[in-house]
């Protein structure tokens, strides 16, 4: 039996997989995609996000992926994980498998025209918007930059015909320093925080609620919500990774419920949060 059954959940309430279900749309991050939204709509071209690890970036790549998955005979969208390649030419041919652009393009240069013709006929022919989202982006090299570049380039007299979203750690903002060429470029631009105190305490339980809590059953007290947001600092992450592993201890020492003495043992058996 699952620990989340024991609890009388449907499913586990703190995963640490990027599930949109289970992102809490705190004002932040609900300002964050509504600002990204409007850009893609609007074909503004590059949009960026920055935060710390933890502040849930990939989930928001994910909840902005969810929220045109209505739209998809108008929209099209590419997602990159990591950006790590061996070479510019394995980059850029990753874009155009990714759209299923058919070419027999064998060299960089012929695989960006091959990317622009595609453009023009999606963006200007067929009026298709195409998206193309970038998760852990300080990875980026200044080689992979210019190629992103030269592709946000490409645009007709109105609009953008590529749509970059580009989702970092601050390890990217001296690049793009590096690159006011590209940062120029940027049209929409959020920074993620972590969450206070009572954004805290909500994510909590609207996890616990997604997964099927009733709200009857106390599972943190008060103080344990107090101690969780002073030992995660509001970091979605790592609320997650403590909420999962409190609850495994919870019923692993046959506790009703999880308070603040328990929430410090746990995090006295973890590693450090710091960093």
């Amino acid at each position: 039996m699952e620990y989340y059954d024991l609890l009388g959940l449907r499913e586990e309430p703190f995963s640490s997989s990027p599930n949109p279900r289970f992102l809490y749309k705190s004002f932040e991050h609900l300002e964050c995609l509504n600002r990204l939204e409007i850009a893609i709509r609007l074909r503004r071209g590059l949009s960026v996000v920055l935060g710390r690890i933890g502040t849930g970036k990939t989930t928001l790549s994910r909840a902005l992926l969810q929220s045109f998955r209505q739209e998809q005979e108008r929209y099209s969208f590419g997602l990159i994980i990591d950006p790590i390649f061996p070479s510019e030419y394995t980059f850029i041919r990753n874009l155009v498998d990714m759209f299923r652009i058919k070419t027999k393009a064998r060299s960089v240069l012929e695989c960006k025209n091959a990317i622009e013709t595609f453009l023009f006929q999606q963006g200007v022919e067929k009026d298709r918007i195409i998206v193309l989202l970038i998760d852990e982006g300080q990875n980026l090299t200044p080689t992979y930059l210019e190629a992103l570049r030269n592709l946000l380039n490409y645009e007709t007299n109105e609009y953008k015909l590529l749509q970059l979203v580009i989702f970092a750690q601050l390890d990217f903002l001296p690049k793009l320093n590096r690159n006011p060429n590209f940062e120029d470029r940027i049209a929409t631009s959020y920074m993620l925080n972590p969450l206070n105190e009572a954004d805290t305490r909500e994510m909590i339980e609207f996890r616990l609620h997604q997964a099927g809590w009733d709200g009857n059953r106390t599972i943190f007290t008060e103080e344990a919500f107090k101690e969780l947001f002073v030992s995660t600092r509001g970091y979605p992450r790592r609320i997650t990774i403590l909420c999962h592993n409190c609850l495994i201890e919870m019923l692993r020492a046959d506790r009703a419920y999880i308070d603040a003495d328990l929430v410090q043992k746990v995090v006295s058996s973890q590693v450090s949060f710091n960093g």
